[in-house]
């Protein structure tokens, strides 16, 4: 059985502290939108392992592949 985005998001939203997050995909490919505090002074790759750590199994288990967009709050706001 595939995720739907709305479980992608849960799984994300259940392992990191969110102030935004979007997420949209067809069941095997997502893309996301993360802003959290916990990115803050991080680069992009201790920003992604975040991220999968949150995913933990599921990102080899059930999600084929996830792009993401990960932003501190500041950056949210004036992107």
């Amino acid at each position: 059985m595939l995720p739907t985005p709305e479980q992608v998001k849960d799984y994300i939203a259940g392992g990191l502290p969110c102030q935004h997050l979007e997420v949209e995909g067809d069941g095997q490919h997502f893309f996301a939108t993360i802003v959290s505090d916990a990115f803050v002074g991080k680069r992009l790759i201790a920003r992604h392992q975040l991220v999968y750590a949150a995913l933990g199994e599921r990102m080899r288990e059930e999600i084929h592949a996830l792009s993401m967009k990960t932003l501190t709050p500041d950056e949210w706001k004036s992107a």
